[in-house]
């Protein structure tokens, strides 16, 4: 039996620890990101801003996630800071993501239009464009995470078939 207990703990351990690094992992992949909600229609966009340093950041990435998509009736345009455009995006998923350069430091626009004048739901984010080491932490902590809840599934097939054999 103390040897099942042990087995548990350490299983709720690594699925604990899964659980932070991945809340820790987020939060540094966020880092920089600006981040914006709201109803977009023919009369009404949404617009976020996020600011950029072109001595530190030479790639920037948006993404808009569009609820209750419809074909053919949003896009997606990128102003750098002298409002220039220098993406522009149809958007015929429900979520995409996209790259672009930072030419040049300032404040930079994620502005997202529809043609409909049906009022929709509507996601979007700008920021930089996380690096891989950054990205590689949210990988091991789904891993440590899986394994702590595999983990778990083996300790109760282990208790089930010791129960099993002391009957």
């Amino acid at each position: 039996m103390q040897k099942l207990a042990i087995m548990l703990v350490v299983s709720g351990a690594l699925i604990v620890i899964g659980l932070v690094m991945l809340v820790i992992g987020n939060q540094i992949v966020l880092e920089g990101v600006s981040q914006g909600n709201g109803k977009v229609s023919l009369s009404q966009t949404l617009t976020i801003s996020g600011d950029f340093d072109k001595q530190e950041i030479s790639t920037g990435v948006f993404a808009v996630q569009v609820m209750e998509f419809k074909d053919n009736t949003f896009s997606a345009r990128v102003l750098d800071s002298s409002e220039i455009e220098i993406v522009s995006k149809e958007i015929n998923e429900e979520t995409i993501e996209e790259e672009f350069d930072v030419l040049e430091t300032g404040a930079y626009k994620l502005i997202i239009e529809s043609t409909s004048n049906e009022e929709t739901h509507v996601f979007g984010a700008i920021g930089p464009l996380p690096d891989a080491g950054k990205k590689t932490l949210g990988f091991i902590s789904v891993y440590v995470l899986v394994i702590g809840m595999v983990g778990l599934v083996g300790v109760g097939v282990y208790a089930v078939k010791k129960r099993k054999r002391s009957i």
